[in-house]
């Protein structure tokens, strides 16, 4: 199953200004391919680029880098970003990859592979990879945290609130949670080669208004503002006031610390 999203303009903007940049996934990757293969780190490819976050960080590591992503509108924000001149986009699906067999060093994917057919997925990074190439996919868990002060215990108890207004908003197909996807993903490649990592807490300092920005990027909020806007910024309005409120300031420009609980996995192609 692949399913189409995150296709607005206005949802792909917001993508670009609120979706965390993960570097310290980064990191990890590499040192993943460092210790598995020979370095020969020519092409890079990120599917489901989205507007291009983690694809530009790839850029100091290869040759060469290309984005892919089914949606013209994410493209068009990942365009319109500061981008390195060895990153360049491409559009099309996931499971379809412009790419000659054996021709690509790392395939990624960043909170992107559980919108793919799995395993047409597979078999087509399995496709463009090189012998030695690496797969690595990205995801997070919903339920991400804040820390402010002595009262990050009460803030969460307010973001919990926010997460289970949405619940019934998410996708079916992703279940109450992506990780058994992404489990299932891991047990189905054939590479012997492979690890599993949970979970890296990545944290950044930004803006109240960029925590409740970023939860409006999620696919569940933004079926609730389908189907009921003034619903959806009723919420977003009483979760805003609820948390301003217990930490006692007024501007939604205080900044906080995001938690952001990531999980991955990483295989080399024999």
């Amino acid at each position: 199953m692949a399913v189409r999203l995150f296709e607005g303009k206005q949802h792909a903007a917001a993508y670009l200004q609120y979706r965390v940049a993960p570097h310290e996934l980064i990191n990890r990757i590499m040192s993943f391919m460092e210790k598995k293969t020979e370095k020969q780190f020519t092409l890079a490819v990120d599917v489901g680029c989205g507007s291009g976050q983690g694809t530009i960080l790839l850029a100091p590591y290869f040759t060469k880098v290309v984005g892919t992503d089914v949606s013209p509108a994410q493209l068009e924000m990942a365009l319109a970003n500061s981008n390195p001149p060895n990153v360049s986009y491409r559009q099309c699906p996931a499971e379809e990859l412009p790419f000659a067999s054996g021709e690509v060093d790392l395939v990624t994917a960043m909170t992107a592979a559980h919108w793919f057919d799995c395993q047409r997925f597979l078999q087509e990074a399995d496709r463009v990879l090189r012998p030695g190439g690496c797969l690595a996919l990205v995801s997070y868990t919903m339920d991400m945290e804040l820390e402010y002060g002595d009262i990050s215990d009460k803030l969460n108890d307010i973001c919990k609130e926010f997460y289970a207004a949405l619940l019934p908003f998410r996708n079916p197909y992703l279940g109450s949670s992506s990780v058994k996807i992404y489990l299932d993903m891991f047990a189905s490649c054939p590479y012997p080669d492979k690890e599993w990592n949970e979970c890296l807490h990545v944290k950044r300092t930004l803006p109240l208004s960029g925590y409740i920005g970023m939860v409006e990027t999620f696919s569940s909020y933004q079926l609730l503002q389908q189907k009921d806007p003034a619903e959806a910024e009723r919420l977003s309005n009483d979760i805003r006031n609820k948390l301003l409120s217990t930490m006692k300031v007024s501007s939604a420009d205080t900044e906080v610390t995001l938690i952001v609980k990531y999980f991955y996995w990483s295989a080399c192609k024999p």
